[in-house]
């Protein structure tokens, strides 16, 4: 499948456009530097929004569409001395509470509420964003927005995200998701991806991938599919089948606290959310997803996504990477998407991805398809 084009807009509006694919849009936006800070790449602040733009990004290989109103936005920012950080924004109405023309206005609207600020600290900006686009109906753009600032400060000093956020390693391996398919499709996929190296699979159907694969970890995944006697009866089965997942994601609507205690785990949105689920003892892993948003409790750390492209998958590794505190990966989605329209980044090789870019997250969009 050939490469998406690009179209420009001069205003930050997605306009209706036929496309099998689900859009992203791109908010871009210059920013000044301090001339008379001490670290002037680390003080930072908006001059104005230059303009925005959309494109048709790759979907599932054979899966559904988006519903409506989905699709992504990447954000590109710009210091003035050159160096450029790249974002982006997964936007899946049933989860975030943007969809892409709300996600696409927010992130217009933080830049233009910087531009014109003084110049500040990067710890100032992000507090200014977070002010700006707050709490769990901004989580997505504002994460967009962040990474985007974070990668342009970490191109700007020459530094790699892995090691600008403490330099423990500069690879991990991910799982890999097996979709709801039929069971001899289910079997296809997991020799291929035992072949390929892959020892966690998250899936939804159990029986061919176990005959298939039968020393993998397996992290079964809901969706918030079962009421409390289900989800149970499900590990009781598993139990007589000799199966022990490594994590069981979702099992129980997201406001149940009283089920998910009784089965543990949940997806976490909030940090309020951690700090109930810490108190009440009711999961052993937080799976830490950037734009939704443990250790210390001593809960375990699980890093995963959503719909993200490798610009953001590639900033999340980078994180999970320096960080070193995380026990499972679940950053594939790029790796499920019908074709790859990030250029540079991670090196991929099965399940492990390398990260030898020198500064940043190195990934940034297929420019040379731009019409302008």
């Amino acid at each position: 499948m050939a490469c998406p084009a690009f179209s420009i807009l001069l205003r930050p509006a997605i306009f209706p456009r036929s496309s099998a694919l689900p859009r992203v849009a791109v908010a871009q936006a210059s920013l000044a530097v301090a001339a008379s800070a001490p670290a002037p790449a680390m003080s930072l602040g908006f001059e104005r929004l230059k303009e925005t733009f959309m494109w048709t990004s790759p979907g599932p290989r054979g899966g559904p569409e988006r519903p409506p109103g989905g699709g992504n936005v990447a954000v590109r920012v710009e210091l003035r001395n050159g160096c450029v950080g790249w974002g982006e924004a997964p936007v899946l109405p049933s989860v975030t509470a943007e969809d892409q023309p709300a996600a696409l206005a927010a992130a217009a609207e933080a830049c233009a509420a910087l531009m014109g600020a003084q110049p500040a600290p990067l710890d100032h900006a992000l507090e200014q964003i977070a002010g700006i686009l707050p709490g769990h109906r901004f989580a997505s753009v504002r994460a967009g927005v962040e990474m985007a600032l974070i990668d342009a400060i970490a191109n700007s000093i020459s530094v790699p995200l892995w090691r600008l956020f403490g330099g423990v390693s500069n690879s991990i391996r991910t799982d890999i998701t097996i979709p709801m398919v039929s069971p001899n499709e289910a079997a296809e996929l997991a020799s291929s991806y035992r072949g390929q190296g892959f020892s966690t699979i998250k899936l939804k159907v159990l029986r061919a991938v176990q005959a298939s694969h039968p020393h993998c970890s397996l992290i079964l995944d809901a969706n918030e599919g079962y009421t409390v006697s289900e989800a149970i009866g499900v590990l009781e089965r598993l139990h007589e089948m000799g199966v022990v997942p490594a994590l069981f994601e979702q099992p129980v609507e997201k406001d149940d606290w009283e089920g998910l205690g009784h089965v543990s785990h949940l997806s976490c949105r909030s940090l309020d959310d951690a700090y109930r689920i810490v108190k009440g003892k009711l999961a052993h892993v937080v799976n830490i997803k950037l734009a939704k948003l443990g250790l210390r409790a001593g809960l375990g750390l699980m890093i995963g996504g959503m719909v993200e492209t490798r610009l953001a998958m590639g900033f999340a590794g980078h994180l999970a990477a320096g960080l070193g505190c995380f026990g499972s990966f679940d950053l594939d989605t790029p790796l499920l998407l019908s074709e790859d329209p990030v250029i540079g980044g991670y090196e991929v090789s099965g399940a492990l991805y390398k990260f030898r870019n020198p500064r940043g997250h190195g990934g940034f969009l297929h420019w040379d398809n731009i019409h302008w």
